[in-house]
């Protein structure tokens, strides 16, 4: 997939639902303030990283390992956004360097999960938010099971259960779980579904997301 395609189905139908629908999960989770400094690991195109900026006044940095990918990001960058090349279990960035953090499926597609993780909460003053996907939702049978297919080609998908663990023996606390797009379409029933179930906390949504505070 070429990052136009990418950020192209997130201006389809059922791709800017599922964008948004995740977005607001993810805004409401990390509580980010203006004036304040996020990272957005495994930024790909710049998608979330760009819509959480113009929606803050936050400065965000995203980092990515792919330069042809970068550069698509860069020359949509806006004014408090910043594009840097490296990777998520090596970040060139010093201790404490952000107040938030994020990485929106990226782990999902890096057999160095725990030391990306580690890497991350280092990175972070007070709050990160990993988003994965979820191997207990409707989602995953359709496009998740035997290697998967398309953009989910080589993805891991997670169990609530295997998030918890991930956070074992790193430095974050109250770790939270949070699912979102429980019906992966964008007609009514989906909207209808997500409306009724947003507030539950039943783990069966595809966007599967973990919020952890990091120690002051």
């Amino acid at each position: 997939m070429t990052p136009e395609e990418y950020d192209t189905w997130y201006r389809s139908t059922r791709g800017a639902w599922i964008g948004e629908t995740e977005l607001r999960l993810l805004a409401n989770a990390l509580e980010l303030r203006a004036g304040e400094t996020l990272l957005d690991v495994g930024c790909g195109t710049g998608h979330f990283t760009r819509l959480l900026a113009a929606g803050t006044g936050a400065g965000v940095v995203g980092v990515d390992p792919d330069l042809g990918w970068l550069r698509f990001a860069l020359e949509r960058a806006g004014p408090n956004e910043e594009y840097i090349a490296g990777r998520a279990e090596r970040l060139p960035f010093s201790n404490r360097s952000f107040d938030r953090s994020i990485a929106i499926t990226s782990l999902c597609f890096t057999d160095a999960e725990r030391e990306a993780l580690r890497e991350i909460v280092r990175v972070t003053r007070k709050r990160v938010a990993i988003g994965l996907l979820n191997r207990h939702s409707l989602l995953y049978l359709q496009k998740g099971r035997h290697g998967g297919v398309g953009g989910y080609r080589g993805a891991h998908w997670h169990t609530p259960r295997e998030v918890r663990a991930l956070f074992d023996g790193i430095a974050a606390s109250d770790v939270e779980l949070r699912t979102a797009v429980f019906v992966p379409t964008a007609g009514s029933v989906a909207r209808c579904v997500e409306t009724l179930l947003q507030d539950r906390l039943l783990p069966l949504g595809a966007f599967l997301l973990a919020v952890a505070d990091i120690g002051s």
